[in-house]
């Protein structure tokens, strides 16, 4: 399988994606002030977390990277959990809106041979809601900040918080990039090449649902037995599947 480029947009994608945007984009939605409502959000949040530190001592600074790996397993979790399988039970009225928006939508809208934006309507395929960003605030940053705070102060907390976030931006930013022109400026930033592969895979149909699941960086992909790059490796029982 080759995933490298991006062809003609497929019919069956022209045609859902047609429909997407007569269902779900509002007469006046401006997929720029999505995207710069997103940056300025975040990065006020984390400039907000940043100026209420005090007198950091060293080891406190420690919770970044900690935090850092931490989110990128949340991220590999929920994106390979609820965005890919039905909820049931009392996870269906919870959940049921991210995995319909991200399998149902998202992965109908882009495939492995038609990965760009046709125009800057379409970022609200990409981009999260506010809603959304805040229920991601709601129900994973402040209680788990809450705690942070309880267990080791308001400095490692505020970190905790500015990382969370940065991350998120870093997150958002990042899967804005793998779906705009390959051959565009985001496309020729060093490592891009590199990520953008590894996610046009996963929108590869027979593969969307087993590999590539980090959108960031494949640390959770790593651990876990599911990095797929397109590659067969001596020795290796599934083309494509690195082994650790």
């Amino acid at each position: 399988m080759n995933h490298s480029q991006s062809g003609p947009c497929p019919p069956r994608v022209a045609s859902f994606r047609h429909r997407y945007r007569q269902r779900h984009i509002g007469r006046y939605y401006s997929g720029w002030l999505h995207l710069a409502f997103t940056t300025c959000a975040t990065i006020a949040v984390c400039a907000l977390s940043l100026l209420q530190l005090q007198e950091v001592l060293w080891y406190e600074w420690l919770v970044v990277p900690v935090a850092f790996v931490y989110i990128n397993l949340m991220e590999y979790w929920g994106h390979r959990g609820p965005m890919h399988h039905p909820p049931t039970g009392w996870r269906r009225r919870l959940l049921s809106g991210v995995y319909r928006r991200h399998t149902l939508r998202h992965h109908r809208f882009f495939h492995q041979d038609a990965m760009a934006f046709d125009g800057s309507r379409d970022f609200h395929a990409v981009l999260f809601p506010p809603v959304l960003v805040t229920f991601f605030l709601l129900v994973t940053v402040l209680p788990s900040g809450l705690l942070v705070a309880w267990l080791f102060g308001s400095n490692v907390a505020w970190l905790y918080a500015a990382t969370v976030f940065a991350y998120f931006l870093n997150y958002e930013l990042l899967h804005f990039a793998y779906h705009t022109r390959e051959d565009g400026p985001l496309g020729r930033l060093p490592g891009m090449a590199a990520l953008r592969r590894l996610h046009t895979c996963h929108h590869d149909p027979r593969l969307m649902n087993r590999y590539n699941f980090n959108i960031t960086y494949p640390i959770g992909d790593w651990l876990f037995g599911t990095l797929y790059r397109d590659s067969p490796r001596p020795g290796g029982e599934v083309a494509g599947v690195a082994q650790r």
